[in-house]
């Protein structure tokens, strides 16, 4: 995984280039290196010993207290201590101020070696880094930096029991707490009062506070919730409560836990549901402005969004390398002579089975794919950050596009190479004396959270592609043509990108016939049959990039080149064609879903 990781970075993305901007100029390749030494060291040394051990024994719910496997607070130790958690911030803030990219692949270890204890690092940062985008100075100091430092850690609380996804329907309520809430030195100060559920990393003893971010409703004068999602505002309740410098007590917030829920995977980080305000009342401070918090809380998730990606595609490459080490090892069955008719007398590795190699070669697209879409994005969250101001420009209009499908693309694939690296161990993956199917349970949640898999559809049919009059849709297709343009050059790769303009061309009128007058409700029914074939188009579009840069990579060896154009090949002859069958369901005005009645089923 390493060496696909520096290729991707260096030859492709060409990351070393950042070097030369202001924000980045005290760094090098080999400061980029040393950060990626550090963390795969800390990730194998302290995570891969616990990602066993915290899927047997899950955390459990003792005297209203969450107990956690030995190790765990020593892994996440180690974790916080190396400074990853504020490394992508600026230094007068203790970070490193490295690029996006740099930190991203950084993690790409830990989600490897325990996508569940990663999952702790991962939302504590995006926790914070919420609140250094939008936060009060008093907030960043109370909240944020001990985050960063490693002292808290952080959640997000979303879902309630009776709204997952349907977030404009919470009841939270936020009461202003006296007369004098206004006047508080870190922010307006509410009494919040409600139920949250889904809540990972809610309730433990590994820090000394956490810090949850809260969607709840200010009543109006009536007492009477607002409805819908414009309604809704954005909250940061500690654990513990702190003072007004931002110093903190031992003080127990009215925040409690109510249980934990039970988990097909990711077990080592608890999923809990809270109850905030039962007793005293739950003090909340409100970030932003009355009705911001549905947008505030977007810069949370659109930022897990795309971590959420990097994890699924670490489970897929993590369950790619289980079952490739395993298919080297493993002796089973005889190949035909050449004459079709005789077998040889010994037997032979799984991986010279002609159809072993098949589900090798599809995990080898799916999980490199999905790496490099999500590298990629992380690009262009450096540009959004650094570049000029069209890189800016550019850089927030393709992540306003791709961030749904920088979620779902691995959660969906990646999943099933898991899927196939069961199958390729036979009897033997379904046990659990082998990985893979612990990578495939973990996986299994990423097609849920942080926006379920249809969500990501009808976002990215029924407001991304569509925003702006097209804008972000019209600047990725002459992104990919660019692409196509390059590839028609090489004579070797010309055919594929014609397939991709061919597939493109597909994408491109059903886009234009969703928008029609009439054909919103029943292209909305396809919504995640068109997400999938967008996201082919996405994957083919860049494995024909990281095609076009092996090969022209001064570094790469033949064997390393020739892996990489396989894969592409395989994804081409195996994959791409899906999408125009999807695409069809749009094109041919299918209304199979959008007419079907509850009583037919």
């Amino acid at each position: 995984m390493r060496k696909t990781l520096e290729f991707m970075m260096y030859d492709w993305l060409k990351v070393q280039d950042l070097t030369s901007r202001d924000h980045y100029a005290a760094h090098s390749r080999e400061t980029f290196d040393s950060v990626l030494d550090v963390s795969e060291k800390i990730a194998l040394e302290q995570f891969q010993p616990l990602n066993r051990l915290t899927d047997d024994q899950e955390p459990e719910f003792i005297n209203g207290a969450v107990k956690l496997p030995d190790g765990v607070a020593q892994a996440l130790k180690a974790y916080t201590e190396s400074g990853l958690l504020a490394a992508g911030h600026a230094e007068e803030v203790g970070g490193m101020q490295l690029p996006y990219v740099i930190d991203m692949a950084a993690n790409t270890f830990f989600a490897f070696h325990s996508i569940s204890l990663s999952a702790f690092g991962m939302l504590t940062y995006a926790n914070a880094n919420l609140l250094m985008a939008h936060g009060t100075d008093a907030q960043k100091n109370a909240f944020a930096l001990p985050q960063l430092e490693g002292r808290y850690f952080g959640t997000m609380c979303l879902s309630e029991p009776s709204a997952g996804s349907s977030l404009g329907d919470i009841t939270t309520k936020a009461t202003p707490d006296g007369d004098d809430y206004q006047d508080c030195t870190l922010g307006p100060r509410y009494h919040i009062k409600g139920s949250k559920m889904w809540i990972s990393g809610a309730e433990h003893d590994l820090t000394d506070n956490i810090i949850h971010l809260v969607l709840a409703k200010i009543p109006d004068a009536n007492g009477q919730l607002p409805p819908g999602p414009k309604g809704i505002s954005l909250f940061v309740v500690p654990k513990f409560l702190v003072d007004s410098n931002g110093d903190l007590s031992t003080t127990r917030n009215d925040v409690v836990l109510t249980g934990l829920n039970h988990k097909l995977g990711y077990r080592g980080i608890p999923n809990t549901l809270l109850s905030f305000g039962e007793n005293s009342g739950a003090i909340g401070y409100r970030i932003g402005e009355p009705g911001q918090g549905l947008a505030l809380m977007f810069h949370m998730m659109n930022e897990a969004r795309i971590n959420i990606g990097m994890g699924a595609a670490m489970l897929g490459y993590a369950g790619y390398e289980s079952s490739l080490d395993y298919a080297r090892e493993r002796r089973q069955g005889h190949l035909r002579s050449n004459k079709g008719t005789e077998r040889g007398n010994s037997q032979v590795k799984l991986i010279e089975h002609p159809d072993v190699k098949r589900m090798l070669l599809a995990q080898k697209s799916f999980s490199e794919g999905a790496l490099a879409l999500v590298l990629y994005c992380a690009s262009l969250i450096d540009d959004k950050r650094t570049g000029t101001d069209a890189q800016k420009d550019r850089a927030h209009a393709l992540l306003e596009l791709l961030t749904p499908i920088a979620k779902s693309w691995p959660s969906e694939w990646c999943l099933e190479a898991n899927n196939l690296a069961i199958q390729v161990l036979g009897g033997s993956g379904y046990t659990r004396d082998f990985p893979v199917e612990q990578y495939w349970r973990d996986n299994r949640l990423n097609m849920i959270h942080e926006g379920t898999h249809g969500i990501q559809g009808l976002d990215l049919l029924g407001r991304k592609v569509r925003q702006n009059n097209g804008a972000a849709f019209d600047l990725w297709l002459s992104e990919v043509k660019q692409t196509i343009v390059l590839a028609q050059s090489h004579a070797d790769l010309s055919h594929f990108a014609n397939d991709l303009n061919t597939q493109l061309q597909h994408l491109i009128k059903a886009t234009q016939k969703s928008q029609q007058d009439g054909m919103l409700e029943m292209s909305l029914a396809h919504a995640t049959p068109y997400m999938q074939a967008f996201g082919h188009i996405v994957m083919a579009w860049l494995w024909l990039e990281v095609t076009l840069a092996a090969q022209s990579s001064i570094t790469a060896d033949a064997d390393f080149v020739a892996g990489k154009r396989s894969a592409m090949h395989y994804f081409y002859a195996y994959e791409l064609a899906k999408a125009e069958g999807w695409l069809n369901l749009i094109l041919d005005e299918n209304h199979t879903v959008s007419t079907m009645q509850d009583n037919w089923f």
